[in-house]
């Protein structure tokens, strides 16, 4: 008997080689299937009379088999089904392709269900490759009809798994969602007017109308924005009973630290500064999101708040998503609080260092290398960087006073919260989280609850404006022979992919080709490297350094360069497939170069002549500001596309919309309600386990 945990395994039809597919999906039980929701629906509920096809337009048609057989095509090798179905009102061509076994299923006289696009045959119709089902069970009685009646859903596949099979299996198990716990305190459910969730998943696949669908849709939506909100109302309730060590501003070490910049602060970074520094002298532990554009400055008034913390007495840990972010920080704050000689250590996977920062040359602790073990520099560091090294079970801080995270939406509440509880005194330390993704402000307040928000909206007047343009395939060879030029002046370029290996059927440049036809018939003459997330960290490492080195002249990436990588000598980026990126992912990357007194640029590469792709691209050379370019981003893809499943790190969200502002704002309503009541969940145990789950889930993460 099946059961929302039974493994995927022992559904009928799922056999070995399918499971590992499923699972490649994250589909491992029957519960994990159910909850994998379909994306879009095709509306094949009207059917359409043969007589009034329409060419080019997808249609629904149900007839009865007059003709069927299989051909061999000579020509091209292939066997062809042909079948001929009338409906009383004319007669349809259709033709199936290598698949002989249709016309052993189907037989003369058989009613089907056909869906597909009609095509004009010689003032006749013919469908190519129409999906089929047999109508055993009148039309009028529902038909029993899965893939071509009514609204049918389509589910994000991969490699040789069918949305045939993924809705056949759902039709399998559908039942077994009544089972589901429903978990939303019944109070919320009946205050938002939210319907059951063995309701909403079982109409989120099958839906009878478009209105069940807005029913199911609204109801997992404000799900996950109430455990989003649910999770940051729980930290920031912690947060207000928690202490915090009082950091005193050292006024004239800060100003003296200002001064020794070989640039001035913008205002934004002034004031941005200064909400962080009044937060630090309070004994409750701050709590505050620093967001700005790519380049704005956001490293640099962190710094100013971990030299006061210093000055305190006390230390400070920066937390980045990649290695190569982490050792650049590393270096950055070595350079700059060279004179205040502040010890710098750096715990990744990879490396353990620590420097002694007594000189702007960073003269290194006489120190046996077996010695660099994390609890060492723990222990004699006054900053430590770091990556997701610095929250495993065994480290722990003496004398925490401020924790910061880079690319605030890479880490998880949970993430942040073992951070926060790595100190071993019984206070809190302060908590500053970064990020270069344009969030809009409203946005960012639903999205981090329990966060305060300084945004640094102004850029470095030094900075010049990078020059952007979209090089159609026919301006190519230009684009090269001006790359060609830069590196001959001394410049680097970044080259963008959207893959990392060859995929024919997605028709998508990669990091491989490219790599091999920019270093095998382009540029003969050039060192030419390539970085991906397949390679080893240590090899990564290499390569980034290398590059930073100017020993490669041309870096072939994927977007591994998105966050935070600083080559002040390159100036060019170039980016292949653009159009298959957002607008916002693209300003980020732009963002990896202009960092110098050189005139940089960005060339966007697209095969695609559509008139919206150009437009959108074109944006890009209109605007050089990022909270604009994810408003457009917006208009132009949809949210789902602009903060979706692909910009990675975001909470996970399969049904909601992060701009569906009206129920987000009723997901923290709620949210604050139920932590404010403040019985430890006794009242509701399901959403106890729920909670439970989630943090369980994070931690295996």
């Amino acid at each position: 008997m099946l059961t929302l945990e039974t493994d995927i395994t022992k559904i009928n039809r799922v056999g070995e080689s399918t499971a590992k597919k499923l699972k490649k999906l994250g589909i491992e039980s029957a519960y994990d299937l159910l909850f994998y929701f379909p994306f879009r629906y095709d509306d094949f509920t009207r059917l359409t009379p043969i007589a009034k096809l329409v060419a080019g337009a997808s249609a629904n048609v149900v007839g009865q088999i007059e003709l069927i057989q299989n051909k061999r095509s000579w020509k091209r090798r292939m066997n062809i089904t042909e079948a001929l179905i009338t409906d009383g009102t004319e007669t349809l061509k259709v033709i199936w392709f290598n698949q002989p076994f249709i016309a052993r299923n189907l037989r003369v006289g058989d009613k089907i269900s056909l869906a597909g696009k009609a095509e004009d045959d010689y003032g006749s119709f013919v469908m190519k490759s129409p999906v089929y089902e047999k109508v055993l069970i009148p039309l009028y009685q529902g038909g029993g009809l899965v893939h071509t009646q009514g609204l049918v859903p389509n589910y994000h596949l991969t490699a040789d798994l069918t949305q045939k099979q993924i809705r056949f299996l759902i039709k399998q198990i559908i039942n077994l969602s009544a089972r589901i716990n429903d978990w939303l305190p019944l109070g919320v459910k009946k205050e938002i007017k939210l319907i059951d969730l063995s309701e909403a998943v079982k109409k989120i696949h099958f839906p009878q109308n478009n209105q069940e669908i807005k029913k199911a849709r609204e109801r997992l939506a404000f799900d996950e924005l109430f455990l989003i909100q649910l999770q940051s109302q729980l930290v920031k309730k912690s947060l207000s009973l928690s202490r915090a060590q009082e950091i005193k501003f050292y006024e004239s070490e800060t100003k003296k630290f200002v001064a020794s910049l070989p640039f001035k602060l913008t205002d934004a970074q002034r004031k941005a500064a200064w909400e962080i520094l009044r937060d630090l002298v309070k004994d409750k532990p701050m709590s505050r999101l620093l967001e700005g554009d790519v380049g704005s400055g956001k490293t640099l008034v962190a710094i100013i708040a971990m030299l006061n913390v210093v000055l305190n007495k006390k230390q400070a840990v920066l937390m980045a998503p990649t290695e190569i972010l982490a050792k650049q920080h590393y270096k950055t704050v070595g350079r700059l609080l060279s004179a205040f000689g502040v010890r710098a250590g750096l715990v990744t996977r990879s490396q353990k260092e620590m420097y002694n920062v007594s000189s702007i040359k960073y003269q290194e602790e006489k120190i046996e290398k077996n010695n660099f073990d994390i609890k060492y520099i723990i222990q004699n560091s006054d900053i430590i960087i770091g990556t997701h090294s610095l929250i495993q079970e065994d480290v722990k801080f003496e004398n925490l006073a401020l924790a910061i995270i880079d690319e605030q939406h890479r880490f998880g509440v949970e993430q942040r919260k073992t951070l926060l509880r790595k100190n071993n005194k019984n206070l809190s330390p302060h908590f500053l989280s970064m990020t270069a993704t344009p969030i809009p402000r409203s946005l960012a307040l639903a999205l981090y609850g329990d966060l305060n928000l300084s945004v640094i909206d102004e850029m470095p007047k030094e900075r010049k404006k990078i020059i952007t343009k979209v090089v159609p395939e026919n301006k190519r060879r230009e684009a090269y022979e001006f790359i060609r030029k830069q590196v001959k002046e001394g410049r680097q370029v970044f080259v963008i992919c959207p893959l990392i290996d060859i995929s024919d059927k997605l028709g998508v440049k990669s990091v491989e080709e490219e790599y091999k036809k920019l270093d095998k018939t382009v540029f003969l003459e050039l060192t030419i490297g390539k970085l991906h997330g397949k390679l080893k960290a240590a090899e990564k490492e290499k390569i980034m350094q290398e590059f930073l080195d100017n020993k490669i002249k041309i870096l072939v990436s994927t977007s591994v360069v998105e966050v935070g990588v600083d080559a002040p000598n390159t100036s060019v980026m170039m980016i292949e497939g653009a159009d298959r990126f957002g607008l916002a992912q693209i300003h980020q990357f732009r963002g990896r170069v202009g960092r110098s007194s050189h005139q940089s640029y960005c060339f966007l590469f697209t095969e695609s002549n559509a008139e919206k792709t150009l437009k959108r691209l074109e944006s890009l050379v209109k605007y050089n500001n990022g909270f604009e370019l994810a408003k457009l981003d917006l208009k132009f893809r949809g949210p789902g596309e602009v903060y979706g499943l692909e910009q990675k790190g975001f909470p996970e969200l399969k049904m909601a919309s992060l701009f569906d502002y009206a129920l987000m704002k009723q997901a923290r309503e709620q949210a604050v309600k139920i932590v404010n009541q403040g019985a430890g969940f006794a009242q509701w145990p399901l959403l106890k386990e729920k909670l439970g789950e989630l943090e369980n889930k994070a931690h295996l993460e």
